[in-house]
């Protein structure tokens, strides 16, 4: 994925958000370099039965992924999402997953976001067009 960004700051985790964050992190590495298809799929498997994500709940897992991992507080955009992803599963909730693209000038991002709305994310990521997303499942409440 291509979007100019800067290193994102570090928060204070706990021991066993520090862990779960490192895990998450671990997992969504492979994830990531599945062809996109595949990552679908096995994203769709695991938001089966979760809850939609609420905001502040998945800004957390986003700011705990990055914390961990320098890959994912910079250039790293599709390890971050999923790994954001994961953690919020691990708490029975899903966020939406979103890959896209924009055009002028040319670039690629994946993100998460909750009711529409991009979670920790700079305000142009409203230019990308959403290409691939997973989406929290119907029929689930929160």
């Amino acid at each position: 994925m291509s979007m100019p960004v800067t290193a994102e700051r570090s928060v204070r985790l706990t021991a066993g958000q520090r862990v779960v964050a490192l895990a998450a992190v671990g997992v969504a590495r492979p994830l990531a370099a599945l062809p996109p298809r595949r990552l679908r799929q096995a994203l769709r498997l695991l938001s089966r039965g979760a809850r939609p994500g609420r905001f502040e709940e998945t800004l957390h897992a986003r700011s705990a992924t990055v914390t961990v991992s320098t890959r994912c507080a910079g250039l790293g955009c599709l390890q971050r999402s999923v790994a954001t992803a994961l953690i919020c599963r691990l708490r029975g909730r899903w966020p939406d997953w979103c890959t896209g693209f924009r055009t002028n000038p040319f670039g690629a991002h994946a993100w998460v976001e909750v009711d529409g709305r991009p979670v920790g994310e700079p305000a142009d990521v409203a230019r990308f067009v959403t290409v691939l997303a997973v989406r929290c499942p119907e029929g689930t409440t929160t």
